[in-house]
């Protein structure tokens, strides 16, 4: 409990050391994302997925080591809001792109 940070309800908010991490993960990540840009090394639609998925990898991270969640009892309901909100998030924007879709093929045949 040295270097970790506790408030008056019991609620540890991680150390310097796990905010470190984090913070050379994330430019790592970002640093990786920006070279790929710039070397050109893959075709267009490879360089979007390799992208994608450094910011994927990224959000993990940003959850992990700033945000404190895990699998732990105090956090399950904390992951669960965020599997909710994710959950609604995707329904929404797959929604919107049925819907855009389906406006723009109606749209067409007149």
């Amino acid at each position: 409990m040295a270097d970790a940070h506790t408030d008056h309800s019991g609620a540890n908010h991680g150390s310097v050391g796990s905010y470190l991490t984090g913070f050379v993960i994330s430019v790592l990540l970002t640093a990786a994302a920006f070279g790929i840009v710039m070397a050109h090394s893959f075709s267009p639609s490879g360089m979007l997925a390799a992208i994608a998925i450094l910011a994927a990898v990224q959000i993990v991270v940003h959850l992990v080591f700033f945000l404190h969640m895990n699998a732990s009892s105090e956090q399950r309901w904390n992951v669960m809001a965020f599997a909710f909100t994710i959950m609604t998030v995707f329904i929404l924007v797959i929604g919107t792109l049925f819907i855009m879709h389906d406006t723009s093929i109606n749209m067409m045949s007149r």
